[in-house]
C-alpha cells in the first residue's frame, strides 16, 4: 500500500484549485502543474497514445491483450480541487492502524477529526487513514480517483496474465466548477462506455444524479430619503426577502435527503436600489425539476404584478439556466454497464451501495454527450473541507474494482449482463 500512499501524496501536495470566476480552461494555470506531471507518469508506466490538449485534457490508452473483440471502456477522474476551501500547501498526515479515537489534525488550532461527529470513521478502525493538517482540504476529491486509475493501469501492465480489452483513461480540469466535461472530446476518447472514479465510501455505485439549474434573480428598487419615503421608497432587499419566503421552507439542502429535491440560496447581496439573489435548483425527477423552475417564474410574476402600477416595469427579473441533467435517462438503455461494476464489486467481496448522487459528476454531462458514464467510489470522506480523509485500503479496493471490471469485460460479462439489463 505504500506505493498508493506515495502516489496519492505526490498528487495532493500540488495545488490545483479551480476558479469559477475565470473564463479560461483550465480555470487556473496551476492545474497545469499536475497535468504535466501526470502525462510524464503515464508514459513512464507504459501507457500508449498519451496526449494532453491545449485545455489540459489528458487521455491515454492501455491496448487490449486479447485476440477477440471486446468493447473499449474508459475510466475518468478530475485533477482540480474545490474552491470551497483552501487547496494550497496541503500537508497530508498518515494515521496507521487507526484506533477509533479522535484524530488531532491541528493541536495549535484545536482542530479534531472525531468519530463522535463523523461516525463513518468507525468503519475504518485498524486501517491506514490519510487526513489533512486541519488548515486545507485534502484533495481526495478526486486525486484519489486519479491514484486508483493510474495504479490499476500500472498493475495491468505488470500483470499481462490478466486479460482485458482496450482501456482508455482520461483526467479532466475544472470538474469542481461544473466545467469538467465541457471540452471533453468523446469521439477522440473512443470508448463505448466509461466510469468516473469520483464517489465516496467503499461500494458506492451511482447512475442517477440531480437535474440541475442555476437562477440569478435581480430585484429593483427606488431609494428615497427614509424620512420622506412613505409611498415612494421601494426597498429591493425587502422584496428579495418576500421572494425567499415564497419558497417551500422544508425544501432546502439541510432538510432533504435521497431523492428529495431542493432550492438552495447561496448568495444574496444588495442595497435599496438593487438586490441580487443566486440559488440553485435540484431534483432527480424531471417533472418536479421543471415544476421547481416554473415556481421561480411564478413567484417573480406575482411580485411583478403587485408592483406593476407603482414601479411601471418588471421589478423582478429571473434568469434560469439549466446546468446538467440526470444521467439515468442515458444509462438505463445500457444498464449492463452498471451490472458489470456491481458484479466486479461482489466478486472481490464489496457490497455495492447503489444510490442517487445528490449532485453531479463529469459523468452526467458525458452521458449526454454520448458516453454513458456511471460513478464508482474513490474512497474519500468529508470532501471540500479540513475534515477530509481517505482510507488507503479503500483506494486499494477501488484499484481492484477497476481491474476486475476490465477482466469481466474481456470475459464477455457485458454480454451476460446486457441480457439481464434488457429484462430489468
Amino acid at each position: 500500500m505504500q506505493h498508493i500512499i506515495d502516489r496519492f501524496v505526490s498528487y495532493v501536495t500540488i495545488d490545483t484549485e479551480s476558479d469559477p470566476s475565470s473564463n479560461t480552461t483550465p480555470s487556473t494555470s496551476k492545474q497545469w502543474d499536475l497535468a504535466n506531471k501526470l502525462v510524464e507518469e503515464l508514459k513512464t508506466i507504459g501507457l500508449q497514445d498519451v496526449t494532453i490538449d491545449d485545455k489540459a485534457y489528458i487521455m491515454a490508452t492501455l491496448p487490449s491483450n486479447v485476440n477477440h473483440e471486446v468493447p473499449t471502456i474508459g475510466f475518468i477522474s478530475h485533477f482540480d480541487t474545490s474552491p470551497d476551501f483552501k487547496g494550497a500547501n496541503v500537508k497530508p498526515q498518515i494515521v496507521p492502524d487507526y484506533d477509533g479515537k479522535d484524530i488531532i489534525l491541528n493541536a495549535e488550532q484545536n482542530i479534531i477529526l472525531s468519530p463522535s461527529y463523523f461516525k463513518d470513521l468507525l468503519q475504518y478502525k485498524g486501517q491506514t487513514l490519510i487526513t489533512t493538517d486541519g488548515t486545507t482540504l485534502l484533495g481526495a476529491d478526486d486525486k484519489a480517483g486519479i491514484t486508483e486509475i493510474v495504479t490499476a493501469m500500472e498493475f495491468l501492465i505488470n500483470n499481462p496474465e490478466i486479460k482485458h480489452g482496450k482501456i482508455r483513461i482520461a483526467f479532466t480540469p475544472d470538474e469542481e466548477i461544473g466545467r469538467g466535461a465541457h471540452h471533453f472530446d468523446v469521439e477522440k476518447f473512443g470508448a463505448e462506455w466509461a466510469y468516473t472514479m469520483d464517489g465516496s465510501q467503499v461500494g458506492e455505485l451511482e447512475y442517477e444524479n440531480f437535474n440541475a439549474a442555476g437562477a440569478k434573480i435581480i430585484f429593483k428598487g427606488k431609494s428615497v430619503h427614509p424620512g420622506y419615503a412613505k409611498g415612494k421608497m421601494i426597498n429591493s432587499l425587502l422584496i428579495a426577502n418576500d421572494f425567499i419566503n415564497e419558497l417551500p421552507k422544508d425544501e432546502t439542502p439541510q432538510e432533504t435527503k435521497g431523492y428529495q429535491g431542493f432550492f438552495h440560496i447561496h448568495h444574496l447581496s444588495g442595497s435599496i436600489e438593487e438586490t441580487i439573489l443566486e440559488l440553485i435548483i435540484r431534483d432527480h425527477n424531471k417533472f418536479k425539476f421543471e415544476k421547481r423552475k416554473n415556481l421561480i417564474a411564478k413567484i417573480a410574476k406575482k411580485i411583478n404584478k403587485q408592483f406593476a402600477k407603482q414601479f411601471g416595469e418588471d421589478i423582478v427579473v429571473a434568469e434560469i439556466k439549466d446546468q446538467y441533467y440526470n444521467m439515468k435517462e442515458k444509462v438505463l438503455p445500457v444498464k449492463h454497464i452498471v451490472f458489470i461494476a456491481e458484479k466486479a464489486m461482489r466478486e472481490i467481496g464489496i457490497k455495492p451501495i447503489i444510490k442517487p448522487i445528490r449532485g453531479g459528476t463529469d459523468g452526467c454531462q458525458l452521458s449526454y454527450k454520448g458516453l454513458p458514464c456511471p460513478n464508482i467510489f474513490a474512497g474519500g470522506h468529508n470532501f471540500h473541507g479540513k475534515y477530509e480523509y481517505v482510507p488507503v485500503e479503500s483506494m486499494q479496493k477501488a484499484v481492484n474494482v477497476i481491474v476486475k471490471i476490465a477482466e469481466l469485460t474481456a470475459d464477455g460479462a457485458y454480454q451476460q449482463t446486457e441480457t439481464k439489463s434488457k429484462k430489468s
